[in-house]
């Protein structure tokens, strides 16, 4: 897309976002700045509680969600063929999601400014799927006929509109999210470099993304395969960029006809993939004076290896500043799920302040995560250190706990967020796909 294409676009998002706030102001919903500040149109601020319990008092004439957004699509797609180009062939996880997203919103209407956040981000994220804050009005009427389908004769107006002040809530944060983000492209192209298999289940790719992409160590992405449109997964970008623009991949396999086998098996150099915006809550902060503990599980070791390349150089311009003592503790099921291991000592070897532990396998009653568990433990953690975490949720559950009990404060350990239970809208450390880390896989709230 040329500059001048980029502009034109960005203009045009930007009139479908004030269109359609003029039409939630005209309908007295909410005023232009949303989130927790939100004001009905007598004034009054906006009473999550309420909807809340209203919508859970009749929960039982909608529910199951699983058949209420089947009508919802059913309708959208019917109103607005156009739409269903937006979307993947295969419904299954997009319905899922949207199913943990209505439950997200009314598990958290008495908390706003966590909604605001999380849409926000997902408004943010939805660029990359083409969607234009306009065709968000479809959804809510598409929402409004499923619900008068599945209530039939029990259907009132007071539900209907204590449905559509929740997912404007939503959409609000998601325009500005939107909005805010129409000075970065929506995604980004890149054209596949090297592909190097690591095992039959494992590859390391380098693409070159065709505009500047901008990241943090310890942050992720999520791509997209030409051979599944519309269908994005996040991986973890490892290490720095290289002086040529490259970024690194590592992709476990973890499912047949997935992106993870699409780009393990079905991809080589030259291949086109696309980027979605870099996020994540992995970093090093301030350069840190005492111990640091990496603990990563298979294909996490690809966020470790950016931040310990990040950490190598800020120490690289003051020789004489001694970094604090630095363990890796890398855990996988067995040795063969082990890999980069000549990059790894390689570093070791160079680097006195770096120690790194290899944890496999388990004894008889014990499960692999609570190994690495016991494992990290073992080392006896300094309570003025800091622990970072990348890995599926069980092990992130189990390291955790086991190093707040040994004594470091829960405050110095950091990972991406997990899910805080099944019907939360899942964070970047929701369902495992170990390519990378390890969010739901699938699309967020359609448009």
């Amino acid at each position: 897309m040329s500059a001048e294409d980029g502009n034109y676009h960005a203009l045009l998002a930007r009139h479908d976002a004030m269109r359609l706030r003029r039409q939630m102001l005209s309908s007295g919903a909410f005023p232009s700045g949303g989130g927790p500040g939100l004001r009905g149109s007598a004034g009054q601020p906006y009473d999550g509680v309420a909807d809340q319990q209203t919508i859970m008092r009749d929960l039982d004439l909608v529910a199951p969600f699983e058949e209420l957004i089947a009508h919802l699509y059913q309708a959208l797609f019917t109103r607005h063929p156009s739409l269903r180009s937006l979307f993947p062939a295969e419904m299954a996880f997009q319905q899922a999601h949207l199913a943990r997203a209505f439950w997200y919103l009314l598990e958290h209407l008495d908390r706003p400014e966590q909604i605001t956040e999380t849409f926000t981000q997902l408004g943010r994220d939805h660029r990359k799927l083409g969607v234009r804050p306009a065709q968000y009005a479809a959804f809510e009427t598409a929402l409004c006929e499923a619900l008068r389908i599945r209530a039939g004769e029990h259907w009132t107006a007071e539900l209907e509109q204590a449905w559509v002040r929740m997912v404007r809530f939503g959409i609000t944060a998601m325009v500005q999210g939107a909005e805010a983000a129409l000075h970065e492209p929506p995604c980004w192209e890149a054209t596949v470099t090297a592909h190097r298999l690591c095992g039959p289940d494992l590859a390391v790719l380098r693409v070159r993304p065709h505009e500047t992409f901008r990241y943090r160590a310890g942050q992720y992405t999520a791509l997209e395969s030409a051979r599944l449109p519309h269908t994005w997964r996040p991986y973890y970008l490892a290490g720095e960029p290289g002086r040529d623009g490259d970024l690194e991949f590592h992709v476990r396999r973890t499912c047949p006809g997935g992106v993870s086998e699409a780009l393990v098996r079905h991809t080589t150099a030259g291949d086109r993939i696309r980027l979605g915006p870099p996020k994540g809550n992995l970093a090093l902060g301030e350069e840190p004076t005492g111990e640091l503990q990496l603990v990563a599980w298979d294909t996490g070791w690809a966020a470790m290896k950016a931040l310990l390349q990040e950490l190598e150089g800020r120490l690289r311009p003051a020789p004489e500043h001694r970094a604090g003592r630095v363990r890796l503790f890398l855990g996988a099921d067995g040795l063969s799920g082990l890999y980069d291991t000549e990059y790894l000592t390689g570093l070791e070897r160079s680097r006195p302040w770096l120690t790194v532990v290899p944890v496999t396998g388990g004894t008889p009653g014990e499960g692999a995560y609570d190994h690495l568990a016991r494992a990290v433990t073992r080392s006896r953690p300094s309570a003025a250190g800091r622990a970072l975490l990348a890995g599926p949720p069980a092990m992130v559950q189990a390291v955790t706990a086991a190093l707040t009990r040994a004594g470091l404060p829960a405050a110095h350990v950091r990972h991406d967020p997990l899910p805080a239970g099944p019907r939360d809208l899942p964070g970047p450390a929701g369902n495992f796909d170990s390519a990378g880390p390890w969010t739901f896989q699938g699309q967020s709230i359609p448009a």
